[in-house]
């Protein structure tokens, strides 16, 4: 397979000598058209980071057809799930039925990752999973054509519990959404704290629409915990912040990938957004060979919407299939069997490795705290150094 950052390196070459990658994107008619499929949320809460994946996925489209040893002219197909699972699936059903579409880039929600893997399963087409943690997406199902490039919520929770212990905290409140997203999260995280141990005071679980936490928030006041963690995506996170800051709460806010947005501080402010902390599987990307050149050539397309934080695993995932059609040619179940042998292949996001259920072993998870109104890697932060404290320290 390709690498990355070869095609990034030579992308770059190309812009200096005044190549237009927007009108390299276009079809080029002395190649055959190859569509790759893009699934995520592109409208409603989660919206960010869904755009922020289809671009970065769009972004290695348009590089890899600036590439003159590209063999095809490569076109992304992009549907919107809204992160809703019926309407997952009936996506998925459209995608997969059209013969044309040789392998999927899909999901930032788990949920609907959940219904869609036997569509996918059973129409043969390959996908792999951009954004979406829960485990038994993988590990629940073996079907031979789901992969995932990103971790999963054991790497966050595990990562979560031992650095909030580290950091001095001892006492926790949880509040998770209802969906098996949060329910996954509440529970891995719940394992790994006692195992550390912390002590939860109360859990609490919400639904993913509810708009007032006035008498959970209420009873979490009195229980006086350390630090509140939070189990669920940025809409919810965003409103529960923002009323913890109304009813006095002063605990350390702590949450997963899913409020790792640029959403989640333009929603709460820059001030009650600072010192939140969030948790991503993989290597931070920022710091690797071909970060700064994925940074600069997004700018240069001039996206409306921002990366976000799962952007660079959509951006690998298209490449790792683009990768395999150039190897083997526009057919699903070829392109299956070359993405289930990936050992040890070079990306933006570090090496990927899929083991025998076709997850990506991720070998580390990194620490981001909101620092002057940006997410800040933790280890380059103020707070690292104790410039700056947590709340609580």
């Amino acid at each position: 397979m390709g690498k990355a950052n070869t095609v990034l390196k030579s992308t770059m070459l190309c812009a200096a000598i005044g190549l237009g990658l927007m009108a390299a994107s276009a079809p080029s008619f002395s190649k055959e058209v190859v569509k790759i499929g893009f699934v995520g949320p592109l409208t409603g809460g989660t919206s960010s980071i869904g755009l922020g994946g289809r671009n970065s996925a769009d972004l290695a489209v348009r590089l890899r057809n600036a590439d003159p040893k590209s063999k095809y002219t490569y076109q992304l197909v992009s549907q919107d799930d809204e992160c809703r699972p019926n309407v997952g699936v009936q996506v998925a059903t459209k995608l997969a039925a059209d013969k044309s579409i040789v392998a999927g880039v899909t999901h930032f929600c788990s949920a609907v990752a959940m219904g869609t893997a036997p569509v996918f399963a059973r129409f043969g087409l390959p996908v792999i999973v951009w954004g979406a943690v829960l485990p038994e997406i993988t590990y629940g199902n073996d079907f031979k054509e789901v992969h995932r490039v990103n971790g999963t919520m054991i790497n966050q929770s595990e990562v979560a519990a031992k650095f909030m212990m580290e950091q001095g905290y001892k006492k926790w409140a949880i509040i998770h959404d209802t969906t098996d997203y949060g329910k996954g999260h509440n529970k891995y995280f719940s394992e790994y704290l006692k195992k550390d141990g912390g002590q939860i005071l109360g859990t609490f679980g919400v639904t993913a629409d509810q708009q007032d936490f006035t008498t959970e928030l209420t009873k979490i006041r009195e229980l006086k915990p350390d630090v509140i963690y939070f189990g669920g995506l940025t809409p919810l996170g965003v409103r529960i912040r923002t009323q913890m800051e109304k009813l006095g709460i002063k605990a350390q806010f702590e949450g997963t990938s899913g409020i790792k947005s640029d959403a989640y501080i333009q929603g709460v402010g820059d001030k009650l957004a600072e010192g939140s902390l969030s948790f991503l599987e993989g290597a931070p990307w920022e710091k690797l060979s071909g970060g700064l050149a994925f940074t600069g050539q997004y700018r240069v397309q001039k996206y409306s919407e921002p990366p976000e934080a799962y952007g660079p695993f959509a951006y690998a995932a298209a490449n790792l299939i683009m990768d395999a059609v150039e190897k083997v040619g526009p057919d699903r179940k070829k392109v299956r069997d070359v993405l289930n042998q990936t050992k040890n292949v070079d990306t933006l996001i570090g090496k990927v490795t899929f083991d025998d259920r076709r997850q990506n072993i991720v070998p580390l998870v990194t620490k981001y705290v909101v620092e002057d109104g940006k997410w800040v890697i933790w280890e380059d932060s103020s707070y690292a150094t104790g410039k700056r404290k947590l709340s609580g320290q």
